[in-house]
């Protein structure tokens, strides 16, 4: 059976945005089984914005305990110099504009905040 997954694309820095809806449904996501797989797509100001903001940090580290993946583009984090400080997150850096056109081209399920 093809395993259930789900993409989140981060694209809004609002603190209660990033808190209540990206981290809070993909932690409980995969809390509750609701998706086999939970990755989370940072991309443009949530780059920077997860390096400085010590609360998204925090919330960070229990959706990583929970299973969720990150993925940061990498073109938006060379920009914003945070490259390394992506990488002590534990934040993979990764080209995305042909894997998420891709994502996109087969209808997979994507959330958009």
């Amino acid at each position: 059976m093809e395993p259930n997954k789900l993409h989140i694309l981060w694209t809004n820095d609002n603190l209660h945005t990033s808190q209540f809806m990206v981290m809070f449904y993909a932690t409980q996501s995969k809390v509750h089984h609701h998706w086999d797989d939970v990755t989370v797509i940072l991309w443009g100001a949530p780059v920077k914005f997860i390096t400085e903001n010590k609360i998204i940090q925090e919330e960070l580290k229990i959706a990583k305990h929970a299973g969720v993946k990150f993925s940061a583009c990498t073109s938006c984090a060379i920009k914003f110099n945070v490259v390394d400080k992506l990488g002590e997150l534990g934040i993979e850096v990764a080209p995305w504009t042909e894997p998420f056109t891709n994502l996109l081209k087969n209808g997979e399920t994507i959330v958009y905040a």
